[in-house]
């Protein structure tokens, strides 16, 4: 009897006569990057979803091996590009941690991180929102959700003095405070948003044809969820309200007041693509409650001063005790982590491990995607919300 090398092999040199082998990707819009996936179909039924990946290899853990901790940030920023500020929060959160200076960062730059990161996520979910939309069929959605996270980039662009990657959280502070008349801006922004979002909700959350493509598609119980270690939107959508924003408490998370949304199986069953829709709606509420606190602090108890110094606590050199090291932090798509083996003697690490939300979350799709119809697979791909770049790194 012949033997394989996995199990993949073994399903396609099995494959019957009447099934046929084809290739969704990796240059294809619904696949949201270049991500190959091979599927074994029955006609229009899918019999088995093979990933593959390494399309988009962005070598991070090599280059976090050989540069310094505040170096390494602008890498980090591009591993999920879509949520940069968040990306590099937590490489920072984790370096401060090992340093032990956590706990002096002043509360004025721990609210704008918060502030940052958040709009960042409000614009993270945009996309997510859109991109799905134009999957399933809905063009005007996509245009919408493009127009609203223009406005979220400019002022991000504003902060940093970039668009994308933005290298603005600093080990021990940030590049520079916020910009004269940001606040004042940054409410304007959220009064305009929130009745567009009331409107994207009447648009495509209860369109009867959009619930018809997305409720009871693709579902994923619970404990398969966390047997295959999802996170973030994929495990809330299944109805498990786990979120290290509340679970960890870090940063000034535990001082602000958010729900954390789940799914409840209201137009389908629990954990299928509406769900994990819905999800990310929600958050986007949520997110905007969390950025109006935060400037409301920012406005009222932690006023910008002449004398008050972004850089003030960047330490000269960045030598943390010889350790290993794990710290994690909720991304718009889920638990982001960075694993830290150091010396105690060098600025550099001697290895980083990244722990990305997108790879998990992925590799999930064999188990949710049998015997559905090839247009569902596509809704699928859509709900997971994957970055190639986090997921390759």
């Amino acid at each position: 009897m012949k033997t394989y090398a996995t199990r993949y092999e073994r399903l396609i040199a099995e494959a019957e006569t009447h099934e046929m082998i084809i290739n969704i990707g990796p240059q294809h819009p619904s696949t949201h990057g270049v991500l190959r996936l091979e599927v074994i179909t029955d006609g229009e039924i899918v019999k088995e979803v093979i990933p593959h990946m390494g399309y988009l290899h962005r070598c991070f853990e090599k280059h976090a091996e050989n540069l310094t901790y505040q170096q390494t940030i602008p890498f980090a920023d591009r591993m999920d590009y879509l949520a940069s500020m968040n990306n590099s929060h937590t490489w920072v959160m984790g370096v401060e941690k090992m340093l032990g200076i956590d706990k002096d960062i002043p509360k004025r730059i721990e609210y704008i991180r918060v502030l940052v990161c958040e709009l960042n996520r409000i614009g993270s979910h945009l996309i997510a929102l859109g991109t799905y939309g134009i999957d399933i069929g809905a063009f005007t959605p996509f245009l919408w959700c493009f127009r609203d996270r223009e406005h979220i980039m400019n002022m991000l662009e504003w902060v940093s003095g970039s668009r994308l990657l933005y290298n603005y959280i600093w080990v021990g502070g940030l590049y520079y405070d916020l910009p004269v008349g940001f606040e004042e801006r940054c409410k304007e922004f959220i009064d305009y948003f929130k009745p567009k979002m009331a409107e994207l909700n009447t648009l495509l959350t209860d369109n009867q044809i959009f619930i018809s493509r997305t409720a009871n598609v693709g579902i994923l119980p619970l404990d398969v969820a966390i047997s295959y270690g999802c996170s973030g939107p994929m495990l809330r959508g299944s109805g498990l309200k786990w979120d290290l924003r509340r679970v960890d408490g870090y940063s000034v998370y535990p001082e602000l007041e958010f729900d954390i949304p789940v799914g409840k199986g209201e137009m389908g069953t629990t954990g299928d693509c509406w769900d994990r829709f819905k999800v990310r709606i929600d958050e986007i509420q949520q997110s905007v409650l969390i950025v109006e606190q935060c400037l409301e602090r920012l406005q009222k108890d932690l006023k910008r001063t002449p004398d008050f110094d972004p850089r003030a606590k960047l330490p000269k050199k960045i030598i943390p005790k010889a350790q290993d090291f794990y710290f994690r932090a909720e991304s718009p798509r889920g638990e982001l982590g960075y694993y830290f083996i150091t010396d105690g003697k060098s600025e550099i690490p001697k290895r980083v491990k990244a722990r990305a939300p997108s790879f998990n979350n992925l590799s999930v799709i064999s188990e949710i995607s049998r015997g559905i119809l090839i247009a569902d697979l596509i809704a699928i791909i859509g709900s997971i919300d994957i970055v190639l770049g986090e997921l390759d790194r």
